[in-house]
């Protein structure tokens, strides 16, 4: 899921951001990122990001924002994503499934090596499998996608068999994903704070509410990087971003957080700007612990209540696509149903009388402090007070919201955008933080999981539909990806439908 530690004082953020600028890309100042000797700017890449990595540690926090930084750039995978969604061999040069599609045999590339020198042989990513096995701090995501996972063997050095309890259509595209990200076992680095990947760059430094710096890992065994030095700076006023971009202190805003400010950016001889698509659902949470959200009626009202299509023309200037369950445009089992519950604030009123509500009801929206979740939050409950509901809404950054939201499940809305690739089946585990309880979608969804790939999609479509007839969640919206670089960059992905920034493709013409 997206997100973001915001912090104070946004009037000195720019200036803040300037100073870091000039840190990473041209001398050493006090505070800043060590550094032998400046690095040339043509020789460094520094991107505007909204959303800071907690931790360094991807294994131990749902936060987006750190594979953002780390998968692909440093730490690496046997299959990659591309930004298409087809997979191709990455530290496995090829890999065999068996009939029964419960045996995978990678064939690891030999010349493959961690920043250490360690080999990337099968033994190392047999330790990986069975670290993540025995990791009592994964998460909870991380967890049920390791629970598939019987054992792993090395047969030889460059060839593992990984064995799976029960076939599984996601399980593969979960292992290029934050799941399969290689660690050196060799390594005794804390993941918090330092790196131990096999992947072009190493992390230099977190500096805690500012950046984080990869450099060139100096003996990577494949394509070099392309730049000494990357940084990506954080921003929680998108206008400072924006202002720094124009300035020419960054050469990338890797997501644009406020769409309306597009024209800024319209000279193509200094910009290049393009709109793809992510898999961020913006998801309008409701908790079913609740009395009154437990019950199906009162979320159909409520879902009727919201006009979406405006909700999207005011949080996001109309870019992006509306949705009706937990899926998006690129998956392949997608199907519309953006318009399943239609807008109907007058039915919406009479149910909620119906439902014992018609002397109103009072809903506590707990909302992580980032634009596009606040503007949504103001949004929805300007449309729930017309149909009698009076919300309040409480503002957090996102380390609260972890531990309010996600972890105690103390809220009754929420809105937040999850990124995670092909993730339908969070409605399937009852102690997440939406607490959905329905055996039947469960068994629709798991039931898909291990279907053929011929009957796969079908079941997988049976199950998004579930989640709409159940009105889960008020679905809003799939953000867009709208990314501004400076004519001079090439190769910078249009779609992030990964939870990689990917570095590798990214040159200076």
């Amino acid at each position: 899921m997206r997100v973001s530690r915001p912090r104070s004082g946004r009037a000195g953020r720019a200036l803040l951001a300037a100073a870091v600028a000039a840190c990473v890309a041209l001398t050493t100042l006090s505070g800043c990122a060590p550094s032998s000797a400046p690095v040339p700017a043509s020789q460094t890449l520094t991107i505007g990001a909204t959303l800071e990595p907690p931790t360094l540690d991807p294994f131990d926090n749902t936060a987006a924002s750190i594979p953002q930084v780390l998968l692909y750039n440093v730490y690496e995978t046997l299959v990659k994503e591309s930004s298409n969604g087809q997979l191709g061999p990455l530290l496995a040069q090829k890999w065999d499934v068996s009939a029964d599609r419960k045996q995978y045999t990678f064939h690891l590339n030999p010349a493959a090596t961690f920043a250490s020198g360690a080999p990337v042989d099968a033994q190392a990513v047999v330790w990986n499998i069975q670290r993540i096995q025995g990791d009592a701090k994964l998460t909870q995501a991380l967890r049920t996608q390791a629970s598939v996972i019987a054992s792993a063997k090395a047969i030889d050095a460059t060839t593992v068999v990984i064995t799976l309890k029960q076939p599984s259509i996601l399980w593969l595209y979960d292992m290029s994903s934050t799941l399969g990200m290689m660690v050196d076992p060799t390594s005794k680095a804390d993941l918090n704070t330092a790196s131990a990947g096999s992947g072009p760059y190493a992390v230099q430094a977190h500096n805690n509410g500012v950046s984080v710096v990869l450099v060139k890992s100096p003996h990577y065994w494949g394509t070099p990087a392309h730049f000494d030095q990357v940084s990506f700076l954080y921003y929680t006023d998108p206008n400072a971003e924006n202002a720094a971009m124009l300035s020419g202190q960054l050469d990338i805003i890797s997501n644009l957080e406020a769409p309306d400010s597009m024209p800024q950016f319209a000279d193509t001889s200094q910009y290049t700007t393009s709109v793809g698509t992510t898999n961020g659902e913006v998801v309008l949470g409701l908790n079913h612990k609740n009395l009154a959200l437990a019950k199906l009626d009162v979320r159909e009202a409520l879902t009727m209540a919201i006009d979406r299509k405006a909700l999207l023309d005011t949080v996001w200037a109309g870019q992006g696509v509306l949705i009706g369950t937990m899926d998006v445009p690129t998956d392949p089992w997608y199907q519309d149903l953006s318009g399943y519950i239609p807008y109907n604030p007058a039915k919406a009123k009479q149910m909620l009388q119906a439902a014992g509500y018609g002397s109103g009801l009072t809903l506590r929206f707990v909302v992580p402090n980032v634009p596009y979740a606040v503007k949504s939050a103001q949004f929805v409950q300007s449309e729930l007070r017309d149909v009698g509901v009076t919300v309040t809404i409480q503002q957090e950054d996102f380390s609260r919201w972890l531990s309010d939201v996600l972890a105690d499940g103390n809220y009754d809305l929420t809105a937040v955008a999850h990124v995670e690739p092909r993730d339908l089946g969070l409605f399937a585990d009852p102690t997440y933080y939406w607490h959905n309880d329905d055996p039947v979608f469960a068994k629709l969804y798991n039931e898909a999981v291990a279907a053929p790939p011929d009957q796969a999609t079908s079941l997988m479509k049976q199950a998004a539909q579930r989640l709409a007839d159940q009105a889960a969640a008020i679905w809003l919206f799939v953000l867009p990806n709208i990314v501004i670089a400076k004519s001079d960059l090439a190769g910078v992905p249009a779609n992030a439908i990964t939870l990689s920034f990917d570095l590798t493709t990214i040159t200076r013409r």
